[in-house]
């Protein structure tokens, strides 16, 4: 029997003597710390063996990494001493006459402070007063200082003399989380090491190494998910294990470590976010449920699905991440395929929205409810366009500007009978107004089906009025077409249809057309294939020899010329042109009465009235 089973079992009897995990197996040497650390102990190895040894250093990372333990054994290797060597070293080995105590926080030369409970200047001056005196038995005198962003300015400002230029026997080593609050005039006085996370493979492989001295039985998903919860820190893995080990009574298993961490099924998770990427909002939602009634919880759900997603952008762009050991066998394959299938705009729009999503969820008072909200507007946004995309089409094939309705002068250019007929264009997803927007106005270029009494039609079977099916949705003009597209959000088609299209007859079930060149080849099977699934009819769109009218760019284009001309003409206009020389027209914009001043304008005017009384109509008038 080994030693550490030995201790196991007797602790196990005993129910004394028992150290957790992360004390039992905290790195002793620098061997140990190359899980993770690797380019630190390469450079203090460096400078060990060409004697290059600092006066100060400076540890920081997270929780966890190793930044205490690492100062130990650096107070370590700078007092090693055997009957072989005397000498800073970081080959440790054979334990030397100062290690044990060291490693154990209780020699006399190595000085252990929490700056956390001792940040006055006071505790600095009884530093200051200490270096003086040489170390007892070691070859330095080695102060530890953790966390010390935690000193008061006093304190800081009162060690820096000390800490530019210490006697030779004095050593500094400083560890803290929060390197931004350790002010510069102490870290160039430092040599820094910047401790990284470990990452979830060097955890997976010390967390097997453990398992396997503990005699303790461990499935590779169980150490996995505990890789991934620890966030980079061993600590914080250690005890999750012991903790595990605890809960399965002797064992780690996957579904064990699961509920006790409150995570969901990895592979569950890979469900819930094809669901998304489908649009399959009742899918989601009935996934998230069964995860949330088996014990799930509903932020931890969130935040899983934004490690997928982010697991799937990566993959796209580096196909070798997925040999990462902490990753389970769905998660590997699944994400290699989504990568291939999954735009990056979706992906981009999922976890823009996932990181505004859960933190919603985790001030929520119903963390359950909240989570769906957030799976529902994912699922609702996945075959939205990116903001770029509609914003980059709408620039290449629209003409509108800003989003605004263009207006028409009368047809027959600046002196028609004053009769306007809206010109209907409009944005997808155009934001409300706080005031009704008015009408526009512009020439008459709807196309709208007239009855014919005697139908000539060449090539074509007539169908008698009362068999010809009803649209869900009436369309009498190429402007209907593109205000349908704007309000089923086809900003493409929109598009198309405003740029390419040249109307020559419309009526229900038929479109006669003629396209101007670049119009895409599939344009007229789209279009029929759209106004079929909108207005629930049969339509058969075909090309016509005839030339057609103008398209909605060219309309637009041809009335905002004749407006600016009529401008010109202007005669208050042109004496402002001629008053300020250089000025020029940039926009016409004609402006269109609300539906109450045009109410007012149909009134008749009020009989006229004089001091005498009213003038009727009949009343006879002398002059």
């Amino acid at each position: 029997m080994s030693d550490t089973e030995r201790q196991s079992k007797d602790a196990a009897s005993t129910g004394t003597g028992y150290r957790v995990l992360a004390r039992k197996y905290r790195p002793k040497d620098f061997t140990d710390l190359m899980v993770g650390q690797e380019p630190m102990v390469r450079t203090l190895t460096n400078a060990f063996e060409t004697g290059r040894i600092a006066q100060a250093y400076m540890l920081t990372g997270v929780r966890g990494v190793g930044k205490t333990t690492t100062a130990r054994i650096l107070a370590r290797a700078l007092n090693y001493k055997t009957a072989e060597i005397d000498k800073p070293t970081i080959d440790l080995r054979t334990p030397g006459e100062h290690c044990q105590a060291i490693m154990e926080g209780r020699h006399v030369d190595v000085i252990e402070m929490d700056a956390a409970s001792h940040t006055g200047i006071d505790d600095i001056r009884e530093i200051i007063e200490q270096v003086r005196y040489r170390p007892v038995s070691a070859r330095y005198k080695v102060y530890i200082i953790d966390e010390v962003h935690m000193l008061s300015t006093q304190a800081f400002n009162g060690l820096l003399k000390t800490l530019e230029e210490p006697p030779e026997h004095v050593k500094f080593i400083f560890a803290t989380t929060e390197i931004r609050k350790v002010p510069i005039t102490v870290l160039s006085r430092c040599q820094r090491f910047d401790l990284r996370r470990i990452s979830a493979s060097d955890l997976v492989g010390l967390f097997t190494t453990i398992a396997a001295k503990e005699g303790i039985e461990a499935e590779a998903d169980a150490l996995a998910m505990i890789a991934r919860a620890a966030e980079g820190s061993a600590r914080d893995g250690l005890s999750l294990l012991d903790q595990a080990i605890a809960h399965g009574a002797g064992a780690v298993q996957a579904e064990a470590v699961r509920g006790m961490l409150g995570l969901a099924d990895r592979a569950r998770i890979v469900d819930l976010f094809q669901h998304i990427v489908k649009g399959d909002v009742a899918g989601a939602l009935g996934e998230f449920q069964s995860q949330y009634e088996a014990g799930a919880n509903p932020v931890v759900v969130l935040t899983d699905l934004a490690d997928f997603t982010h697991l799937v952008t990566r993959l796209k762009y580096v196909p070798d991440a997925a040999n990462d050991p902490s990753l389970s066998e769905i998660e590997r394959t699944k994400a290699a395929e989504l990568a291939k299938g999954v735009a990056v705009t979706t992906l981009s729009r999922i976890w823009q929205m996932l990181l505004k999503g859960i933190p919603e969820t985790e001030g929520s008072s119903r963390t359950a409810g909240a989570a769906e909200m957030v799976l529902i507007r994912l699922a609702h946004a996945a075959h939205l366009p990116a903001p770029e995309d509609a914003a980059r089409r709408l620039a290449e094939f629209s003409g509108d500007g800003a989003g605004s309705r263009p207006s028409f002068p009368p047809s027959g250019g600046g002196g028609g009978n004053g009769t306007r007929v809206p010109y209907q264009s409009s944005i997808a997803a155009r934001a409300p107004e706080p005031t009704p927007r008015p009408q526009p106005s512009g020439p008459t270029a709807m196309l709208r089906a007239i009855p014919n009494p005697e139908p000539q039609t060449i090539g074509r079977v007539e169908t008698k009025p009362a068999e010809a099916p009803k649209p869900l949705v009436p369309v009498n003009s190429i402007g209907d077409i593109v205000d349908l597209a704007a309000e089923k959000r086809d900003v493409k088609l929109k598009a198309l249809v405003r740029n390419f299209v040249r109307p020559v007859s419309i009526e229900p079930g038929r479109l006669d057309v003629n396209l101007t060149e670049g119009a895409p080849a599939t344009l007229l099977n789209e279009l029929a294939v759209k106004l079929k699934e909108w207005t629930g009819i049969h339509w058969i769109v075909s090309t016509s020899r005839e030339e057609g009218g103008p398209t909605m760019v060219e309309a637009e284009a041809k009335a905002q010329q004749q407006r600016v001309s009529d401008a010109r003409e202007d005669p208050d206009v042109a004496a402002i042109l001629a008053q300020f020389p250089g000025a020029k027209i940039i926009d016409v914009r004609v402006r269109v009465p609300t539906p109450e001043e045009e109410a007012e304008e149909a009134t008749p005017p009020a009989a006229a009235e004089s001091e005498e009384g009213d003038i009727l109509p009949g009343d006879d008038i002398e002059f």
